[in-house]
This record gives C-alpha cells, sequence and structure tokens, in this order.
C-alpha cells in the first residue's frame, strides 16, 4: 500500500532527523540487509574452500598428511557453510516473513522506539 504525501513527508522528516542525530546508526541501518549478509557470508565461504584445497595440495607436496586434512575439513566446513548460507538467503524481490529472524524483530523494535520518540517530540511540540 502506498504511502500518502503527508507520510512520505513525514517519513523523510525522520529520516533527516535520524541523519542528524546519529549518522552513523543511519548508515548502519541503511546499509545491513540480510541479503547483503548473506552474499558476503557465502563469498567468505568460497573463499575458506580455495584455502582448503591450498591446504591440501600443500600437504600432499609437502608429504605431511596432517595439513592434507586440515586442509580437507576447512574444505568440508566452508562447503556447508556457503551451502546453509545459499539456501538461507532471499531470493530477488522476495518479502521476508511477517515472524521473521531475530534480527529482524530487533530491527522492527530499533524502529518502532524511534518512531515512538519521533512522536514524542512531535507531541512536545505541539505539532
Amino acid at each position: 500500500m502506498p504511502l500518502s504525501e503527508h507520510e512520505q513527508r513525514m517519513l523523510e522528516q525522520m529520516e533527516r532527523a535520524l541523519y542528524a542525530e546519529d549518522p552513523k546508526f543511519a548508515t548502519a541501518l541503511e546499509g545491513s540487509g540480510l541479503r547483503t549478509h548473506t552474499r558476503r557470508r557465502v563469498y567468505q565461504a568460497v573463499a575458506g574452500f580455495l584455502v582448503g584445497i591450498a591446504l591440501l595440495m600443500a600437504g600432499m607436496v609437502a608429504q605431511q598428511i596432517w595439513i592434507s586434512v586440515v586442509g580437507f575439513l576447512v574444505m568440508l566446513g566452508c562447503a556447508v557453510l556457503a551451502v546453509t548460507g545459499w539456501r538461507k538467503a532471499p531470493k530477488p524481490g522476495e518479502q521476508q516473513v511477517e515472524g521473521g529472524t531475530a534480527h529482524s524483530r530487533q530491527r522492527r523494535s530499533v524502529m518502532n522506539r524511534i518512531e515512538q520518540r519521533w512522536q514524542r517530540r512531535r507531541d512536545e511540540q505541539g505539532h
């Protein structure tokens, strides 16, 4: 449901006030998305998998079995992280379920507190 012009103006005022009050927090909220987080986690897992391959090869070249075993375990762990991260990532354009994760509930509570604070300020100013 689209916002009315009045609601859009109020939202813009809230955003400006948030940026003015705490720009670091505002930019943190802006850049933190579940999709971005899972994508970053998958990339890290892929990089770890490549490190595991390098350890496996180094262990074979140096004829040290334990290095190869560590490399294999690193590869296995990173593969599991990549697959689970990939499955948890929301599809493009997909909305998150209303119940959401603990992260989304926490984010909603932060936004609710910000909205309550904003409303209190408006009431104190007599608007």
